[in-house]
């Protein structure tokens, strides 16, 4: 016999849909979020192309085995790994190890620790919450004049105002350009994701880089979008999941910032996908039809454990509405306002709307009540 609690993790987000903005390790994360039973929308805001026959990174590499470096500041594991693989396809992998079999290094966080422990190299300190400026904090009084320190960049194609710090010591710094940060070939996955969330039909979305945060609103501003969907991120019940504080300030600073902003107490993709999805089914909407209990989460109404009622949009926003105050009735005006975001709007669609749910909801349609000259209510009993 199943266990019930496993079925329940894995239909615990049937109903939601979640954008996922990653281009790297997007599908291990759309299979987490899928084997919870969620909708995943793939829309990558964000290409990484490593620098591998990059001839500053070969010139900086050359220059390391030259001097080899008494600091060294790994930021990512990503970049950590492809620095040596880069080095390999050289023929200078071993000299590069070598020259780094002295030097004191720092890492940013566990992937870039874990990539410099692989290749048999030791990690003085680690940053205590993942930010490089705390691994330049530790590395500073190891530093001064005379002294060199090796940092290796993130793919943002700027100079870091860590780099101007290390050089404020007095060492002569040798930055490390592993790869690069750039926009999608094709922006309109990208911005059919953001059309999405704002017609609702989008319930999270997540973000494991601050540039793929920018490369969005960027790639919306283009749009006309950049507006409509910052309002509809921060101002309803759409969940913004970064991965860490890094790309959580990225989004802050984007104008995301809201309680609909999670961050997971680990910065990994577990327990970001797990963050996210606590989120969801705190949204989900439980109400009572005569004794029936209904569920409404994202795009679905389950009624006494029935089969999955799929919603459109509109009547998945109506639903809640309804359900989130049972018995109360609510004035066309208001549904209107909460529902279609305009007062103003004909308040026959309201009527249309009802019709339709009610045929959705089959035998339990009729626990809408219209009432006369006031507007519709839920009711329970």
């Amino acid at each position: 016999m199943p266990d019930t609690r496993d079925i329940q993790h894995d239909f615990m987000l049937r109903g939601f849909t979640i954008g996922i903005t990653a281009d790297r390790r997007w599908d291990e994360q759309a299979s987490l979020f899928e084997r919870r039973g969620a909708t995943v929308v793939h829309a990558a805001t964000i290409r990484t192309l490593p620098l591998g026959s990059d001839e500053h990174l070969k010139t900086a590499t050359a220059a390391v085995i030259a001097r080899p470096p008494d600091v060294l500041i790994a930021n990512t594991g990503l970049g950590i790994r492809s620095w040596v693989g880069a080095a390999e396809s050289w023929g200078v992998d071993g000299d590069l190890l070598d020259a780094l079999s002295e030097t004191k290094t720092f890492a940013r966080g566990p992937k870039a620790s874990g990539a410099i422990h692989s290749l048999g190299l030791d990690v003085a300190a680690r940053a205590p919450s993942e930010r490089l400026s705390e691994a330049v904090d530790l590395s500073l009084e190891h530093l001064g004049p005379g002294t060199v320190a090796a940092i290796q960049l993130d793919g943002s194609g700027t100079t870091s105002p860590e780099v101007d710090r290390l050089r404020s010591s007095g060492a002569d710094v040798l930055e490390i350009p592993v790869y690069e940060w750039r926009l999608p070939d094709d922006p309109q996955p990208a911005v059919r994701l953001a059309e999405s969330v704002i017609a609702g039909r989008v319930h999270a979305v997540t973000f494991t880089t601050g540039p793929a945060v920018k490369n969005w609103m960027s790639i919306c501003a283009e749009h006309d979008l950049e507006t409509p969907l910052r309002d509809a991120l921060v101002n309803r019940d759409v969940v913004v999941g970064c991965v860490g504080h890094v790309c959580a300030d990225v989004a802050i600073a984007s104008g995301l910032g809201s309680a609909n902003l999670v961050i997971p107490e680990k910065w990994r993709l577990g327990p970001l996908v797990r963050a996210v999805a606590d989120q969801l089914v705190r949204r989900r909407v439980d109400v009572r039809l005569g004794g029936a209990p209904m569920s409404v989460a994202g795009n679905v109404a389950t009624v006494d454990d029935g089969e999955p009622i799929e919603l459109s949009d509109t009547e998945a926003r109506l639903l809640r509405t309804l359900a989130s105050r049972p018995d109360v009735v609510f004035a066309k005006s208001d549904l209107l306002a909460t529902v279609w975001g305009d007062r103003s709007t004909d308040p026959h669609v309201v009527e249309v709307a009802i019709g339709r749910l009610r045929q959705r909801l089959g035998d339990h349609g009729s626990s809408i009540a219209s009432v006369y000259r006031r507007g519709y209510a839920l009711r329970t009993a």
